[in-house]
């Protein structure tokens, strides 16, 4: 009996064991929630303050202080590290509220990152500061870019859509009210696509009117014209289009006028227009030119992108283009362009000239992450914006049909804009007729 207990409780632990294992590999939450996060919390309360010592993280404290501390409770005076204001456990790693004590600032903390995620052994550590003197290290238990699933409740609203997962485990949101203007660059098969699709479809279910501008015939966008209020599929529609937009914020810009405001958000809702976003695929084939007569209409087009840019957010018309490249070479206006989409998205690609291009003027320290995206990982980019900040992303993959059948579902939320109706593709399929109403698609900016 004695045999078959021990043979029992033997088996037992190892099934747990194997059960552990295989949870570390395919569901790496469950093994961090049961395994991971207790051990990485304790080995943070242990070691705190050494490790923030050894990491240069710590200053002198106060004259008072020290007179206290030595005279009144006979100790020894150590340097003071970071307060711990609040330690909080998720599904995918650890938040640990600082504050932070004078004389240290949050690039000290960003720089010694590294050396603080070897020390606790978690994936990453990334560090946000949250108010003046307060700052979140945001621990990352395992590679949650590895098999992407976005946070739960995350979801279209407003003008703000969630199109791929950080690297600290937080959904990266696309936010055209806060980042109007925006350049997608990667190599082919890097995953662009892929980002544009879930840009898509979670636009489709806002109430935004989505102008397509895809020179490659049409290959890409044509599958959602359900969707669509224009779609240019030649250079030279693109530069007919592109006019009639910079007629629609002229009189954007009238309107804006004749109520005394200076942004589309401070008009009346019964008179507010439904916001543009366009999408401009393979923006090179817009700027190169075959002939001398090309020239002209690349004038057209180079005016009208860099016109809308400068002066179409305050009207509520925004731009998300997309390239493989997009430099100097181009042409004259491809650099002042440029200058005008403050948000970046860089995935893999061929040279550092090109992740140069993307982010050497808006975040220098992430040129070097986005030139070691590794080809297996399709989808693995890193985002920044005009604030310096850089953050590395992955968007969940997603395919034509998926994106094809929200752009069917939600047809119903095109709006009327009489300018577009000579661009508005002709639709394949129409749209289902149990299509859902306006309020699953929240309309409030």
């Amino acid at each position: 009996m004695t045999d078959l207990s021990m043979v029992l409780e033997a088996t037992g632990a190892l099934a747990g064991a194997g059960g552990l294992g295989y949870a570390k590999v395919r569901a790496p939450r469950v093994y961090w929630s049961l395994v991971g996060l207790p051990v990485t919390w304790g080995r943070f309360a242990l070691s705190y303050r050494s490790t923030m010592d050894v990491c240069g993280l710590t200053v002198q404290p106060s004259r008072l202080r020290a007179f206290v501390t030595r005279n009144l409770t006979r100790r020894e005076v150590l340097p003071v590290p970071p307060k711990v204001r609040r330690v909080r456990g998720t599904s995918t790693g650890l938040r640990v509220t600082l504050r932070l004590p004078a004389g240290l600032e949050p690039a000290d903390l960003v720089a010694a990152s590294e050396r603080l995620r070897h020390a606790w052994g978690v994936h990453a550590v990334t560090v946000a500061e949250t108010k003046p003197g307060y700052v979140e290290l945001r621990m990352t238990g395992y590679d949650v870019l590895r098999r992407v699933r976005l946070p739960r409740g995350a979801r279209p609203e407003g003008l703000a859509v969630p199109v791929a997962l950080r690297e600290d485990g937080t959904a990266f949101v696309r936010d055209y009210r806060k980042v109007p203007m925006a350049l997608t660059l990667g190599a082919n098969n890097s995953g662009k696509s892929v980002y544009q699709r879930n840009l898509i479809k979670g636009l489709a279910r806002l109430p935004v009117a989505l102008v397509g501008i895809d020179c490659k015939r049409g290959v890409e966008q044509s599958a959602y014209a359900p969707r669509l209020s224009a779609l240019a599929t030649t250079p030279d529609d693109a530069a007919s289009l592109l006019e009639v937009l910079v007629g629609e914020m002229e009189d954007r810009f009238d309107l804006l006028s004749a109520h005394r405001v200076s942004d589309v958000w401070e008009l009346p809702e019964t008179v507010r227009p439904v916001p543009i976003v366009v999408l401009v695929d393979e923006v090179a084939e817009l700027f190169l030119i075959s002939s001398r007569k090309d020239e002209e209409r690349r004038e057209r087009i180079v005016t009208a992108l860099i016109r809308l840019a400068q002066m179409a957010r305050a009207v509520g018309i925004h731009l998300e283009i997309c390239g493989q490249r997009f430099g100097s070479e181009l042409g004259k206006g491809a650099t002042m362009l440029r200058a005008q989409l403050t948000g970046r998205v860089v995935h893999r690609v061929n040279d550092k000239q090109t992740a140069e291009m993307g982010l050497a003027d808006v975040a220098p320290d992430a040129v070097v992450v986005a030139s070691l995206i590794p080809a297996e990982r399709p989808g693995t980019a890193v985002a920044a914006d005009s604030s310096g900040g850089w953050a590395k992303i992955r968007t969940p993959h997603t395919s034509r049909d998926e994106v094809v059948a929200v752009c069917r579902r939600f047809a119903h939320l095109v709006p009327d804009l009489p300018a577009l109706d000579p661009y508005r593709p002709s639709l394949g399929l129409p749209a289902p007729a149990d299509a859902p109403p306006v309020e699953s698609a929240p309309a409030t900016v």
